[in-house]
């Protein structure tokens, strides 16, 4: 194959197709790896999940709820992750957040 003669949109189509070919050999191998590593763990009397650590059984906990709007208590947050609205908009009016800390 000589590239030095193929018109752009030929080198596109080709660029495409190696990008394509390179995925689907590494998804190929994976799932060969994924297979043979199975089959030895069956061998072994344990599951893949297990020696991989998934099947630990820990529960991820969840947190307890820390804050209350003060109109709606069935609105609530836990003090994680991103800010609530309601939260942002008491402490924009000059509220102090410990105003709506749940007794």
């Amino acid at each position: 194959m000589n590239l030095e003669n193929m018109s752009l949109d030929e080198l596109k189509v080709l660029s495409k197709d190696v990008d394509k070919a390179i995925k689907t050999y590494e998804a190929r191998k994976l799932n060969e790896a994924r297979a043979e590593l199975e089959a030895k763990a069956r061998e072994l009397g344990v599951s893949l999940d297990a020696v991989m650590g998934g099947g630990s059984g820990r529960k991820r906990s969840v947190a307890a709820p820390k804050y209350r709007h003060p109109e709606n208590p069935s609105l609530t947050w836990t003090g994680r992750g991103r800010t609530p609205k309601w939260v942002v908009d008491h402490e924009g009016q000059g509220g102090s957040r410990d105003d709506l800390l749940i007794a």
